[in-house]
């Protein structure tokens, strides 16, 4: 039988785009599924604030009745008027490998972008940054987390042998954390708070950080401005990410470091016990145990390995020794619960500003994922 691709148009056509990307990997050791009802806001223009600056279409693959693959094609209006593009995003991709199944979905993404005058496509990408972007190119065997994508090696010899080319690549480290506190971060920790009147400030209570939320997301629109496809958040969106984020925080790996004259926020660490066992265990679900799982592993229960979810550090102050401030902080912390391990966020591949973060520490650049690109 052909495939025939069917656009997503109701909420049940909604479920069933999301549920096939967890299906698909059932039995594999190494996939991390989403949370269904997140996956449901993101893609929801009712629920997610992108909308108001995005387009989007969503595509399932069908043959016999069975769906074997989905693709989400997107504009981001705001993106292609920043950096002064006419381009169109894929992701929330997944397919079996099978050659008409893949040109089928990628045909139907394409012809979308087309029709609405996009020049370029490429992928995988979000509505923002703040959504899982890049295909799994190096890093197979490892098992993936909360903020990543996770997809079978054939991915790659069907994006190339479509024409797709490497736009981007970012990279990803597993570190050892020392167990004693490196003396150099703890003398430019000391310099950097007196040269430059900056200090770390320590919350008491989730509540304390609700003054500060809405700071650390316009902190990462200032530092990740210049960024590879970056798009500065709008009020609605921080709103909506603040709702979506605070309350999975932390207080132990929250580094917060402020300016002591005026109290502004211009640096910020993220940081959260690896939740990625605890939701191959939910399935994708929330309830009516997957809350248990997960509330375990945020209490840092079976891991001893944490995910750093985000530096950021206010461009006025790049290359001040901030970093070193704000890992003192992230060391002692790891230690005092610990945690013997970190795994970095994707990082991309040419920032070698954030690669040199760890060079006093044991690594090992052990993922890489990639943005590929095609003409249309």
């Amino acid at each position: 039988m052909s495939v025939i691709i069917n656009k997503v148009r109701t909420k049940e056509d909604l479920k069933k785009f999301i549920q096939f990307g967890i299906d698909l990997y059932e039995g594999n050791e190494y996939f991390v599924p989403p949370l269904i009802y997140d996956e449901r806001a993101t893609l929801s223009p009712s629920k997610n604030p992108a909308f108001d600056h995005c387009d989007a279409n969503y595509f399932l693959a069908c043959r016999d009745d069975q769906i074997v693959g989905r693709i989400g094609v997107f504009i981001n209006h705001k993106a292609n008027e920043k950096w002064n593009e006419r381009n169109a995003r894929f992701g929330f991709v997944d397919f079996i490998d099978d050659s008409e199944v893949v040109d089928a979905l990628f045909g139907a993404a394409e012809s979308w972008a087309r029709s609405r005058g996009m020049e370029k496509i490429h992928g995988p990408l979000g509505f923002t940054d703040l959504d899982h972007e890049g295909m799994l190119v190096e890093g197979f065997d490892q098992i993936s987390t909360l903020s990543t994508i996770y997809n079978y090696p054939y991915y790659v010899d069907h994006m190339e042998r479509m024409g797709y080319i490497k736009d981007q690549d970012w990279v990803e480290f597993l570190i050892t954390i020392p167990r004693e506190m490196p003396e150099r971060f703890l003398r430019a920790s000391e310099i950097v708070k007196k040269r430059s009147g900056l200090d770390v400030k320590h919350l008491e209570s989730k509540k304390d950080v609700l003054p500060y939320a809405r700071d650390i997301f316009k902190l990462i629109n200032r530092a990740y401005k210049d960024l590879y496809g970056y798009v500065e958040l709008t009020e609605r969106q921080i709103d909506y990410y603040v709702d979506m984020y605070i309350p999975m925080l932390r207080l132990e790996f929250l580094t917060l470091v402020i300016r002591q004259e005026d109290n502004k926020l211009v640096g910020v660490g993220i940081g959260l016990p690896s939740i990625a066992r605890a939701l191959q265990k939910a399935k994708g679900k929330f309830m009516p145990t997957g809350w248990y799982h997960i509330y375990n592993a945020l209490k840092g229960k079976g891991t001893n390995v944490l995910d750093l979810l985000m530096v950021a550090v206010d461009p006025e102050y790049q290359g001040k020794g901030l970093n070193a401030l704000m890992f003192t902080e992230f060391i002692s912390a790891a230690n005092t619960l610990g945690f013997e391990y970190a795994e970095s966020n994707p990082e991309l591949e040419m920032n070698n500003k954030v690669h040199s973060m760890w060079s006093d520490w044991e690594t090992k650049q052990h993922k890489r994922r990639r943005a590929f690109i095609k003409n249309l």
